[in-house]
């Protein structure tokens, strides 16, 4: 046995079995594999709960990506109706500038013939006036008093029915 004691090799084997064999009786597997279960375990559990917060968030996309998809058709809702509401605008502007326009121009139109009523009237009178004057003049050095009387008393009637 001595043999044996002066190789190392075969004392590092006895060595090892020894060591082995009280790691048994301590029951060092048993506690290396319960420390690896649990190991296990947790890691288990993280796995199933970032599998749990992966879903969660899967969710909350599809949820925010619906909310941007009524988001999106909201505002082109409210985009269409503000170009209609816009071209509704333009259209009665137009057509309140037409009205303006046909307003100003009836105006305008009136005002024009009241100008040449007024300037017809203003050269009727001054042609009765000059030919009253010329009448005057023709008669007061032609005519006796007695016809110019009757004939003063002729134009003003015919005046008067002109004029009515």
């Amino acid at each position: 046995m001595s043999a044996i004691l002066n190789n190392t090799d075969y004392v590092v084997a006895i060595a090892f079995v020894i060591f082995v064999l009280v790691l048994l009786y301590v029951g060092v597997p048993r506690i290396v594999g319960k420390l690896l279960d649990d190991r296990a375990a947790q890691i288990k559990s993280n796995i199933d709960e970032a599998r749990e917060l992966r879903e969660e968030a899967q969710s909350l996309l599809a949820s925010y990506e619906r909310k941007q998809k009524d988001v999106q058709a909201q505002a082109e809702r409210i985009i269409s109706t503000a170009r209609e509401e816009a071209q509704t605008a333009a259209v009665e502007a137009k057509a309140e500038l037409e009205r303006s326009i046909a307003r100003r121009l009836a105006a305008a139109e009136d005002q024009i013939a009241s100008a040449e009523q007024s300037a017809m009237n203003e050269v009727r009178n001054k042609a009765v006036n000059v030919a009253v004057a010329a009448a005057r003049e023709v008669i007061a050095g032609k005519l006796s008093a007695k016809d110019a009387g009757s004939l003063i008393d002729d134009a003003i009637a015919d005046v008067d029915r002109n004029l009515h």
